[in-house]
Parts: structure tokens; sequence; C-alpha cells
């Protein structure tokens, strides 16, 4: 094993790696900007290096930057988390290249799943289900209506190099689908620096379901569940829960299986995330996505199973066996991501922190990444913490969300807290049989 950890990230998931980094004797390294020196991140790392101004070009994303930070602590490993550069192929490369462990999977197997047009492909080869849809970027708006008459309404017209629901939407006609080409192709551009657009078929009152992998030093792959990420704005997850109350056992297993086949087929190493779109009526699946890197969601995963799955990321980027017998989940877990943000229109809301009170209870995790005092910056994502919730089953974990989210005190700033409240209070969620467009619903009443 290593000794030490360059954590090249800020905020809760900078806490949440250094924690585990620490618990297994290991130095913790920790880069920051101007603008979160104050963080408690910061000095909850055995080292921090300050990276440059609060602009994350200048910081976070400068690479250069964060290896020289690396060399100057004699660091031996290097952690993304997740965002920046977690999936960053050519960072994970550099970092190879510059003689240090790089705490993720293989740079080929990051560029081959970053392109959601070749993962397709490959997922097609792998026999993993996916939606109709294209082979190759689609390269003017003309070629997407035909494509569109191809595939058949409605399809989804998305970046193929980009994530968090940028450049994505949905057209039901013609009209629709030029529109949305170029409008992706324009924030594609401008978000990812590639224009590559993909259409699928659009699987309509759909779940969003992913399965946490987790590729082994043997070059075994296994599979630890699924996550049900269907509460979602503006295509960006907001509740996740475990296990989904719109999979089946017998669809589980269907998509465990799947999910394994996709990681053997690039060859995984490490923990990732394989997503797929799932009509529960049909109890029926399709690959979205894969995602080389710990997802936020990953505690909820962990409450179920017992298992640290940032200890394990580490243990098999050290050639390691992992620390765990078992990975059979137990239980019902819930995240809930608490933003700076306006809890009816969903738009960011920084300013500084006046009071901050977290809930204690029975099965009641948080991974936070501010405290009182601080101050939310409009420079980076406004994800302040994760509120988790466990219990024996989904009502016990339900009856917990609620106390710990009343009990949850933040003040200087709006916050989504009382969107929770509302979401606890909605039929369809409480129910389980919600969907994608739930939160469009609740907002539409």
């Amino acid at each position: 094993m290593f000794e030490s950890v360059l954590v090249a990230n800020r905020g809760e998931i900078a806490s949440r790696v250094i924690h585990t980094v620490r618990a297994m004797g290991l130095k913790a390294i920790a880069v920051y900007s101007e603008a979160d020196a104050e963080l408690p991140f910061v000095a909850e790392a055995d080292e921090a290096i300050l990276l440059g101004p609060a602009q994350p070009a200048k910081s976070y994303l400068d690479q250069a930057r964060v290896l020289e930070a690396a060399r100057r602590t004699n660091a031996q490993a290097v952690h993304p988390g997740y965002g920046f550069l977690a999936e960053n192929a050519e960072f994970a490369q550099r970092v190879i290249d510059a003689g240090l462990l790089w705490i993720g999977p293989d740079p080929l197997a990051i560029a081959r799943m970053g392109d959601k047009i070749n993962a397709r492909n490959l997922m097609i080869e792998a026999g993993v289900p996916v939606s109709p849809g294209v082979w190759e970027p689609v390269p003017d708006a003309d070629t997407a209506v035909e494509e569109a008459a191809r595939i058949g309404y409605p399809v989804m017209v998305k970046a193929a190099g980009g994530g968090g629901g940028i450049g994505m939407s949905a057209a039901h006609d013609e009209a629709a689908v030029r529109k949305a080409y170029e409008t992706a192709r324009t924030r594609a551009e401008r978000f990812f620096g590639n224009p590559d657009i993909l259409l699928e078929r659009y699987v309509e009152r759909a779940r969003h379901v992913e399965i946490q992998i987790l590729g082994l030093a043997d070059g075994s792959v296994i599979a630890l569940g699924e996550r049900d990420c269907s509460v979602q704005r503006r295509h960006q997850k907001i509740v996740e829960e475990t296990p989904s109350p719109g999979v089946g056992a017998e669809l589980r297993e269907r998509m465990l299986a799947a999910a394994v086949r996709a990681g053997e087929a690039v060859g995984y190493r490490g923990a990732g995330t394989v997503e797929c779109l799932v009509d529960p009526a049909a109890q029926d699946f399709v690959f979205l996505e894969m995602n080389t890197r710990l997802q936020v969601e990953h505690p909820i995963t962990e409450l179920v199973t017992g298992i640290d799955l940032v200890e394990q990321q580490l243990r098999i980027a050290a050639g390691e066996p992992v620390s765990f017998t078992s990975a059979e989940p137990r239980g019902h877990a819930i995240e809930f991501r608490v933003y700076a943000e306006d809890p009816q229109r969903f738009l960011p809301s920084p300013g500084e922190i006046k009071v901050w009170e977290e809930p204690v209870g029975e099965g009641v995790r948080i991974d936070a990444g501010y405290a009182e005092g601080n101050t939310v910056t409009p420079f980076y994502d406004p994800l302040l913490a994760k509120l988790c919730v466990y219990g024996a089953d989904r009502p016990a974990a339900l009856r917990h969300a609620q106390a710990a989210i009343d009990n949850f005190r933040i003040e200087g700033l709006k916050t989504n807290l009382p969107f929770f409240t509302e979401l606890l209070g909605d039929a369809e969620f409480t129910a389980g049989t919600y969907d994608t467009g739930l939160v469009d619903r609740m907002r539409a009443r």
C-alpha cells in the first residue's frame, strides 16, 4: 500500500475521501483555491496546498498545478473524487506518467466510456441492451431529423462527450429535433469542447437506475446493487435511494449481470457505475452511460452493504484484494443532496452560512462540505451536503428522512430543504411509483 494520497477535489467529496485516507493510516493531502481556504476539508487534511484563484480553470482544473502540488508534497497517489478532472483520460495518463498511482480506472477505459456513442456501440458488442439510436455522431440538423424518423419519436438529443444533463433534451417532432440539435451542439462545444451529438429513443415515464460496480485487482468485476436516481431537476439528480422501489427481483438480477458484462468489456478497475433507463411497466431496461469514477450517491450503497467504497478504491489501486467478504445489501437507504438554491426554481443561492446545525439520530449520515461561518461562492456547484438516512425497510428510511430534514438547520441563504419536505409529502414518491418526470409534475401542480 502507498503512504500518501493527494485528493484533487474540494468540498464534501474531498472531506469524504480524506476521512477514509486518514482512517487507513495514510497521509491525506488537500489542494484548494483561494475561495475555499476556510472550508473544512482544508483543515481536515494532513497537508494542504493552495492551487490558485477561485476560477476552476486556474485551480482545480489546472492539471499542471495539481501535478505540481503532488510533486511538492511527495504524494504517491491521486484520488480525483468526482467532477473536475475525475473522468479526464488525459489527466489520468499524466498522473501515471509522473510516476504516481491513479485511483481510478485505466485512462483508456475512461476515454472509451467518455464518448457516449462509442460506449453504446461497445455495450451492444457486450450484449448489454441499448435504446435504438445512432452509431456515429450526427453531423447536422437535417441528418438529425432523418435519424429521428428512423429511430422513432420521441428521441433524446444529447452531447456525446458530456454529462450532468447539459445539452440534453427530448424531442417529439421534427421542429423540436432541429431546435434541440442546435442547442445541444452549442452547449456541447461550450461546456465540453466536443460538438458531437447523439440521438437515441427516449424512454417515456422511465426510471433512472444505476448499478454500482467494482473492478477488482484480480481482473474480475462485481456488482453491489442498484440505486434509483429518478428524482431529478433539469436532468440532474437530487434524491437517490437503494434498492429501487421500481425494480423487481428478476429485473434486478438481469441488470446486475449486464453491469458486470459492461465492466468486463472495458477491463474496468476500481469503482464505477453503469447507468440505465428502466421501463417499470415492462420491467425492462436499456444502457444509458457508464461513469468511470465514484458517484455522488455512493454513501447509500455503503449504508446498505457496510462497505467503504473509497477504501476499496485505494486497495484495488494498490493491487490488493478488497477487504469485505459479503456484498449482500440489507435494508433501505436514501440520499438527499442539500444545495444552496431556491427550492422552487432550483437556482443557485450563494451567500454566507449564518447557522449550520446538523441533525443527529438513528440511521442518519451527513457528508458535508461546509460549516457555520463558511461562504458559498458562485464559482462551484452549490452542493452543501449529502443527507443520507438508513432504515430496516423503506417506510423506516422515510421516517428517518422526515425527522432529519425537520432538524437540519441552515440559515443565511436559501436551500432546497423545503423541497425535500414537499417531496416526502408527495403521493408518487411515498408510494415509490415515481419516474424522472416527477419534479416537473410537482412544479406543474
